[in-house]
């Protein structure tokens, strides 16, 4: 809940709502999020929290190889590349601590978006509970069960969380009239794949049974992921119709990541290795982090190699100048190949993450107008059984 919202508010007896006005605005009821789900459940773990670790390996001490890890761990710290690589990544993508320049710096999403409320949920996956975060449009009646988009956030697997997605979850929930729950996974190369997918999963699974605790609508259901999140999204369908669980009514990527395989793509040559947003290196690295003992043509892993009869309706979008783009433009065409719906688009000149940042490009409210008209269309269709 927003500051501004908490100006003017008193609590009804005996309901499970508060009465809110914004200010200018009109009273609307907004209801009260189950304690249950606010907290840590009493002997469950948050396995998204970050944590600290001595490094990602173990030797044994008598390993007969020992000799010449003391030598490697004299001339560097930590002695596993992969150790030593994933901090800059990490240190990376926040920031070094530089001075900012003040006039580049965007918006904050409660600042682009200002009437969302927004809550910390913890939702059960394996091994314990995901935080997760939920964002509702302020002005929608506390009686109205609104549709429900689970989104996914970005990082390559190995980075990122939903509060840095802030701007972009509320955006969502603003113009889809939705709930969002903006879900966090577990990352690599702490927790490869399967897990960041099985706790993706988990929040998609829950929220499919479970509706109705947070005012949602069952019958209007979308999975969101903006790039490696794209990745979870676009494979969400495919794990649900092998697990006879309910397919999402929808699947929006935007920054579409659907194929690790991405070498073969011609903008992928062209454009990685000279790469702004992310490159060559990172690509690799994230590969070799979270598919560590995975095949790469896995369909969980790349959805583009999965079989994509009867997938949902697929928003699929890109710049021209993301390295991805030939290979979200294959995905979008291997789903209308296998009898689907997917819309394409691919805005001229927008990098990776064109979408990510408040009134930087116009094409980004166009891309969020055209996710909303894609979903409400989704959404009006009858649900095939």
């Amino acid at each position: 809940m927003s500051e501004s919202t908490r100006l003017r508010r008193r609590q009804l007896p005996r309901q499970n709502h508060l009465w809110l006005r914004p200010p200018g605005g009109t009273f609307y009821a907004y209801r009260v999020i189950r304690d249950s789900l606010r907290s840590v459940p009493q002997g469950e773990v948050d396995v998204t929290a970050p944590i600290s670790i001595d490094g990602l390996s173990f030797v044994a001490p008598d390993d007969p190889a020992m000799p010449m890890y003391r030598i490697l761990a004299n001339l560097r710290r930590p002695v596993a590349l992969r150790d030593l690589m994933i901090a800059p990544v990490r240190s990376g993508y926040v920031g070094d601590g530089h001075p900012q320049d003040p006039t580049l710096v965007p918006m904050t999403g409660a600042e682009a978006v200002p009437n969302v409320h927004v809550d910390d949920v913890y939702l059960p996956v394996t091994d314990g509970v995901a935080r997760c975060q939920l964002y509702r449009p302020a002005a929608a009646p506390a009686d109205q069960h609104l549709p429900v988009i689970v989104y996914y956030h970005g990082g390559g697997f190995t980075v990122g969380s939903s509060d840095d997605c802030d701007f972009l979850s509320r955006k969502l929930a603003f113009t889809n009239n939705a709930v969002v729950v903006s879900a966090n996974y577990r990352m690599a190369p702490e927790f490869p794949f399967p897990t960041p997918f099985d706790d993706a999963y988990g929040v998609y699974s829950w929220v499919v049974d479970n509706t109705h605790k947070i005012d949602a609508d069952s019958a209007r259901i979308a999975v969101v992921g903006d790039s490696a999140g794209s990745t979870l999204a676009a494979a969400v369908p495919l794990r649900a119709h092998d697990e006879a669980m309910r397919l999402p009514d929808a699947v929006v990527l935007l920054g579409a990541f659907t194929d690790f395989q991405y070498e073969r793509w011609e903008s992928f040559r062209e454009l990685a290795p000279h790469g702004i947003v992310y490159d060559t290196a990172f690509m690799g690295f994230i590969r070799g982090a979270y598919l560590s003992n995975t095949p790469w043509n896995h369909p969980w892993a790349s959805p583009i190699a999965g079989d994509l009869n009867g997938y949902p309706v697929a928003f699929v979008a890109a710049g021209t100048h993301d390295p991805l783009v030939d290979s979200a433009r294959a995905f979008a065409q291997k789903v209308r190949d296998a009898g689907g719906t997917a819309i394409g688009h691919f805005p001229a000149g927008m990098p990776h993450g064109y979408y990510f940042f408040p009134n930087v490009f116009p094409q980004e409210d166009t891309v969020y107008r055209l996710v909303a008209t894609t979903l409400a269309e989704a959404f009006a269709r009858p649900r095939a059984r």
